[in-house]
């Protein structure tokens, strides 16, 4: 069987995921650590044709002059894919999030209640360009126990499909069944997938603001996800210049067309006209083009002038915008007004400052004195993450094993009814704890 869809209907294959993610909840820690290896072992068997069909998309990208930032998301070469793969082995050597019993109690003699956790069942990730997410997305799918249906753009087509084939074919060697992990190739299918609410379980959305916020809005399946991706770094007054340097060069430069790169820096009035020339110089070295407010610009004339479009833009991109603040308050007004509640960063060397930046700024990440492209779930140890989420409700920031499990409720007895408790001659419950 293919690994993308073709006769069969979208209901008729998340059947099948859904029957292959409750053989899979079946299994011990070890055996689906198996699987991982075997996925591990058929991705690279199929190294040089996942590199070959990738390059396919990306004559296509640059024929169809897709944006830098989503070409360099698209871009996966060997030492890309091998760094990829060693990904998915690490996933092995966490501890299996399922099985765990969290509450073990009697409620009366012979009456035994515990919480268990357990997979979600069924995930739907749709995410744009990052091929490499279907290895990090499936391999956590198998980890903990649950089947995945993937939606790729049509950017990443050949990358995803051969991928995905390449997975399949890893989960059947290791004598289990494929049909857990799944993929889907067209636009269509998108809003099919979304209208699976008997099915799916979860959808993991990974893309722009405008696409996260049209699945939100057409699906009634719980969503997980962030839209923008706007982080901040704040340089104090207090602070040690050439540490606020190296950290502004690798939030920006490392990689700008992360969700976690910076897009605003805030600098501090009384420290501005010594530390932005340093900071510029660094930046400028690396090619990014700075947008700075009145008083940035009265310190570098020759920058651009940041509207205010710019404080609520994700470049992806070698751009930066730059604005001079009054204190520290003004700086986390600033950041609350902009900031997409991912990750913010403070430099400074005053901890007074760092505390009170860190307990008001509201962001799944809050640092001090340290770049905001840790907020990774490899970086964070949970061997990789199926996206961040930037949501309220937990799970929060980097999601790893731990977003991608719930819990049931067993309850033991012997013939008990809840008559006996209830009455004039009600009986009492002894919610005794039997430790876990």
């Amino acid at each position: 069987m293919t690994a993308t869809v073709t006769a069969l209907s979208l209901s008729a294959i998340a059947q099948q995921t859904q029957q292959a993610a409750r053989e899979l909840a079946q299994l011990s820690g070890e055996k689906k650590n198996e699987i991982i290896e075997a996925i591990a072992q058929a991705l690279e068997a199929a190294s040089e044709q996942i590199i070959q069909a990738n390059q396919q998309d990306l004559e296509a990208a640059q024929r169809d002059n897709l944006a830098k930032p989503l070409y360099g998301r698209l871009k996966l070469d060997a030492t890309k894919l091998t760094g990829a793969i060693q990904g998915v082995r690490s996933v092995a050597s966490l501890p299996d999030p399922t099985g765990h019993i969290t509450i073990n109690r009697e409620l009366d003699d012979g009456l035994v209640l515990k919480r268990i956790a357990c997979p979600l069942g069924v995930l739907g990730i749709i995410f744009e360009s990052r091929p490499d997410a279907v290895m990090q997305i499936s391999t956590l799918a198998i980890k903990s126990g649950n089947g995945v249906i993937l939606k790729g753009g049509r950017e990443a087509v050949h990358s995803c499909t051969a991928l995905v084939e390449a997975i399949r074919q890893g989960i059947a060697n290791a004598g289990q069944n494929p049909d857990a992990v799944q993929l889907l190739t067209t636009r269509e299918e998108t809003n099919a997938l979304l209208a699976l609410d008997k099915y799916v379980d979860l959808i993991i959305p990974r893309g722009s603001n405008s696409f996260v916020q049209y699945v939100q809005n057409n699906t009634r399946i719980p969503v997980l996800g962030h839209a923008d991706g706007i982080c901040h770094l704040y340089i104090d007054k207090a602070v040690d210049i050439e540490e606020a340097r190296a950290i502004a060069v690798d939030a920006k430069v490392g990689y700008p067309s992360a969700c976690n790169a910076i897009e605003t820096l805030l600098v501090h009035r009384a420290i501005a006209a010594e530390a932005l020339p340093v900071m510029a110089k660094a930046l400028r070295a690396e090619g990014v083009e700075l947008r700075g407010d009145r008083a940035a610009r009265e310190i570098f004339p020759d920058i651009a002038t940041a509207t205010e479009e710019d404080w609520a833009t994700e470049y992806s991109d070698l751009i930066l915008a730059v604005r001079v603040v009054d204190s520290l308050e003004m700086a986390i007004d600033h950041i609350s007004i902009y900031g997409s509640r991912h990750t913010e960063a403070i430099c400074t060397t005053n901890q007074a400052a760092a505390d009170t930046f860190m307990a008001q700024i509201d962001a799944a990440g809050v640092y001090h004195n340290c770049s905001t492209r840790f907020a990774d779930g490899f970086r964070y140890g949970f061997g990789a993450e199926v996206g961040i989420s930037t949501q309220k409700m937990p799970p929060r920031g980097p999601v790893g094993l731990e977003g991608l499990v719930t819990y049931k409720y067993q309850l033991e007895g012997n013939g008990h009814i809840v008559a006996t408790y209830a009455g004039e001659n009600a009986k009492s419950f002894t919610h005794k704890n039997l430790g876990i």
